[in-house]
Parts: structure tokens; sequence; C-alpha cells
């Protein structure tokens, strides 16, 4: 990382745009996350970045010649700006840190040019920000298979031998990722009744969340050509916050022998900001100890997890408060994402721009830190209270859940905004 890059990650660096001062907000000049969003003014989607409580539209910048992509940021997802490559990701992010740095009157002092270029993200609507190609979602927080193994098998054998040696993941349905506020349906399916020989057709009746972060791939590799674990963090844009909305009874029924199908693909929703790496470079931590030691294409030297502290929270249709059913920290996760991608492309397996890997449930070690409903209600035995009153063994029609993620640092938080969505009915086949 040169010089430039670091002086845009100083803690005491300012932006004239005083909301992003604020040490409560997502989106300090430290952060400068990408997305895509239209407004009134102006319907066509195209690239933002997020600062305070305003969007720099990337387009109206590269009209006026203040920072050079290639013309790619009119279009109406980000991938054609991702394929251009890691230098080029930097040297945008270099030349916005300067652009809306407090002492630079270049676009401070220039009204005409801040009426094009800044639009108050309450007024904006955020599109899905990168077409996805192929989606993955790992199964990599111990804590989380451990409570999923104790609960349907032995607890003394809560994971399988193969999971401590790889990083464990299913290929889901890229097709029905959305974009964070737009509406889940309750899926239908197949159920099997424990009194009943055979299954029944209807309604999820144990719809979950899963408490989840995502990476995009920036830079993917040929077919054939695996990623090596020390160069696969050079292969990711950045990180956004992932629910893996999961029809557990459905899933329970369908997932011997090939694993989850229809429970999974009906809905993943990802937040709208991408928080590149180097924005999450100051929050860099150690991974978990790993035993036993990975085979060798797994392995990579220095510290490869972030300190992202993550919470849910549980909105019944009509309450006016939010319950938190879950606080953990990404930082827990044991298989690292530079491990997912080597993982995911050693057999010779293409990525490419676009795609996105989810990391799987994040849990932690506590009843208040379970990723899932299925684990902090031990499969609905255990139902969580609500703070307007009532419970929740699973989802119901008219629930609201928000997933939050933020990095704290000395005076300012590098934060993914919000993830949310709400259950609709289940739609009638009859």
């Amino acid at each position: 990382m040169n010089d430039a890059l670091k002086a845009t990650l100083a803690p005491t660096l300012k932006s004239w745009i005083e909301s992003a001062n604020d040490p409560r907000s997502d989106f300090p000049i430290q952060n400068l996350p990408f997305g895509v969003f239209s407004d009134a003014v102006n319907e066509r989607p195209r690239a933002g970045v997020a600062i305070g409580d305003w969007i720099v539209d990337l387009a109206a910048l590269k009209d006026a010649r203040l920072i050079d992509a290639h013309g790619t940021f009119s279009e109406p997802r980000l991938n054609a700006f991702i394929a251009l490559g890691r230098e080029s990701w930097r040297a945008v992010r270099v030349a916005l840190s300067a652009l809306l740095a407090r002492d630079t009157p270049t676009l401070r002092d220039d009204a005409a040019l801040r009426r094009r270029a800044l639009v108050p993200r309450e007024t904006a609507t955020m599109h899905l920000p990168v077409e996805i190609p192929g989606y993955a979602d790992f199964y990599s927080s111990k804590e989380h298979a451990t409570n999923v193994g104790s609960m349907f098998r032995d607890p003394k054998n809560a994971l399988l031998p193969n999971w401590s040696e790889m990083p464990i993941a299913y290929n889901g349905r890229a097709s029905s990722v959305v974009v964070s506020g737009t509406p889940v349906r309750r899926p239908n399916g197949q159920l099997k009744l424990p009194d009943e020989p055979r299954p029944i057709f209807g309604a999820c009746r144990k719809l979950d969340i899963e408490l989840e972060t995502g990476f995009i791939v920036g830079q993917g590799n040929a077919l054939g050509e695996p990623i090596p674990c020390e160069e696969a963090e050079a292969h990711i844009f950045g990180m956004v916050l992932l629910n893996d909305w999961s029809a557990r009874d459905i899933q329970q029924w369908e997932y011997v022998p090939l694993g989850p199908f229809n429970s999974k693909t009906f809905a993943t929703t990802i937040s709208p900001w991408i928080v590149t790496l180097d924005a999450l470079e100051p929050f860099r931590t150690a991974t978990p100890a790993q035993e036993p030691e990975p085979l060798a294409y797994l392995r990579h030297a220095g510290d490869h997890a972030f300190d992202i502290e993550l919470s849910v929270d549980l909105r019944p249709e009509g309450a006016a408060t939010a319950t938190t059913i879950s606080r953990t920290n990404f930082k827990l996760m044991y298989w690292s994402m530079a491990q997912q991608l080597a993982h995911h492309t050693v057999s010779g397996c293409n990525t490419r721009v676009g795609d996105l890997l989810g990391s799987g449930t994040i849990s932690g070690p506590t009843p208040d830190s379970c990723g899932s409903l299925l684990e902090a209600t031990w499969n609905g035995q255990r139902p969580v209270r609500l703070e307007e009153g009532g419970e929740r063994a699973f989802l119901q029609d008219g629930d609201e859940i928000t997933l939050r993620g933020w990095c704290q640092g000395e005076g300012y938080r590098v934060g993914f905004g919000e993830c949310v969505g709400r259950i609709l009915p289940a739609r009638s086949l009859t």
C-alpha cells in the first residue's frame, strides 16, 4: 500500500461534508464505499460513493474531469469499473479522498458542481450494485457449525471430519440475490411432518435469517487456473452484508443427499454499499487458530480476519421498536475469505467479476451471538422475547429484519449501512 493510499485511512482525516465527521456515521471519509443509485432528478442508475448523509455522483465527477475511470460510472452496475483492476479502484479512492478532504476547495467551493455531484442519501433509490454471474455460500463459522451439528447430530461429534480440513460451501442461485429493501416472499415447498408418512405441500413454517457477510470478486481467474491463497485478497473488490434467508423445514426434507435447493433459492439480500478491502485495512486482525494446520494450498501468512461488529434487529409489523436478537463479530470466522476463494478455485473453477461469495452464518460463543433463529431458539424450543411483547421461534409475515455492520476506529467508524428485508405472505397456489 503506497503513501497516498495510506493517507486516505488516517484517523485524523476530516471532510468538508460535516455529516461525514460525525463519529456515529457509517460513511466517514475513511470509508468511501461504492454503490449504484438513482434519484428523482436523474432516474438513470449510476455509480456513487457514500459519504456522511450524501452520495457523490461519480458520473458527474467524471464529466467534470475530476476523476478518471474510462467512462464506466454511467452504467447501471459496477462490473465494468471493477474489471479495470485494483490500481484503478485505488486511484479513484485517492482522488475522491483528496476532493472531499476538508481543505480542498475544488468541489467544496464550486456551488454549481456540488449541486450536480452531491445527492442526499435519503432521497436516493439504491440498486443492486453489481451484476452477479455466480453465487456460492460457505459454512465457515465454527460456532454456527457446532451449534447445528449438536442440534441435529451427536454434540460430541458436532463437526464432521471434513469441516476442519476445508471451507465447506454450496453453489447458490445468483438470480435471486436482491438489494436491501426488497420484500421477501415466504416460499412454498415440500414439508415432511414428523407424524405423516409422506410430505405435504405448503408455505414454509420455519422461515429464518442467516447473518452473513459476502465478498465481491474483483478479478477473476481463467478456467483451470486456481487462485493461490496468498494472492486471493488481491482478487477481492470489497464486502457487503448478506442475509441468506432460509426455509428450515423445506431444507430439512430436501437437503439429503445433495444439500439445500429450494430452501435457499427464493431470496438472498445484500446491502447496497460495497466496502473495499482498502477501507477495512486498519481493522485487520488474526484469524482463530486452525487445528489441524490446513493443507498447503490453504495456508497464508499474516492476519486475514477483520474486526467487524455485526447485529440483527427484528421489528414485527406495526411495532415501533425493533429487538436486537444477535450481536457478533466477523473476526470469529474460522476460514478466511482468502481461504474460501482459494478453495473455490483449486479445482480449476473459474470466477468472474461480480461473483458473490457468502461467508456462511456468523455466530459467536454466547446465546445472544447466534446468527440464525435456528440456533437462538434451538429449532424453536426456546423462542426469543421481543421488546414490545410477544416472542419469535421463526419469522412471521410482516416481520422486518435489519442487519448492520461496522468497524470501530479512533473517533470514526467504517460501516456497511443496513441490509433490510420484510417478509410477505406466501403466494396461494390453490
